[in-house]
């Protein structure tokens, strides 16, 4: 996948709030053959530990965009954000050609991890949308303007038998909160981001996309 598809303007006056609240009621009854029209641009931040499936991840969400016939930008974070160390991935989604895939206050940030809630949560737009997987970030951001989502997303893994999938669940609880594209173009795209040789992975991705999807989490600590 190329790290942009075509390019974007910047991001409208509307608050990040508005832009995922309206993508929570956005028509879910999109297919490959009818592109998503009318769901808001979505800038995401994906951030966790190296081997946590932080750039999978951000594929998955950027390849249901492009199955969608929507805008796209995947900006992995290489060079030092090796496993065990921090890595990050920025995802653009929007109707528009986008500008650069560079994102710098992000409507919604996906931490898998405590380091990487506190690197980013205060770059989140007011209104925005954090969702922390409360089994390796368990805290309360001193944020009353942003929306803060946990899920237990690394203990759901290991207890459904899918260690390793923690990133794809929490996928599925983006998905939930946000209808950022429809539930069968999301298993589309974890078909074309697992590589040929590696398909029958797909099938346990998919069980942890729909834990994501269906799991009730504790929100608001605030």
């Amino acid at each position: 996948m190329n790290a942009t598809k075509n390019g974007a303007t910047e991001m409208g006056s509307a608050s990040a709030h508005a832009k995922v609240a309206a993508a929570a009621t956005a028509p879910a009854n999109h297919s490959t053959n009818h592109p998503a029209i009318g769901r808001p641009k979505l800038e995401i931040i994906l951030a966790g530990f190296g081997g946590q499936g932080i750039l999978f991840a951000g594929k998955v969400i950027a390849y249901a965009g492009l199955l969608e016939g929507r805008e796209v930008s995947w900006l992995p974070s290489y060079g030092p954000e090796m496993r065990g160390g921090t890595a990050n991935c920025s995802v653009c989604l929007a109707d528009e050609p986008i500008g650069s895939p560079l994102i710098s206050i992000p409507d919604v940030l996906i931490a898998l991890n405590r380091p990487s809630l506190e690197a980013f949560i205060n770059k989140v737009a007011i209104g925005g949308l954090v969702l922390a997987d409360k089994s390796m970030a368990d805290a309360c951001p001193l944020r009353p303007d942003i929306r803060f989502v946990q899920i237990p997303a690394t203990q759901l893994a290991e207890d459904n038998d899918l260690k390793g999938l923690a990133n794809v669940i929490m996928v599925g609880k983006l998905l939930q909160l946000t209808a950022f594209a429809d539930r069968d173009i999301l298993e589309s795209a974890i078909d074309r981001s697992i590589s040929a040789k590696r398909q029958e992975l797909a099938s346990a991705n998919k069980r942890a996309l729909a834990i994501g999807c269906a799991h009730v989490s504790t929100e608001d600590c605030r």
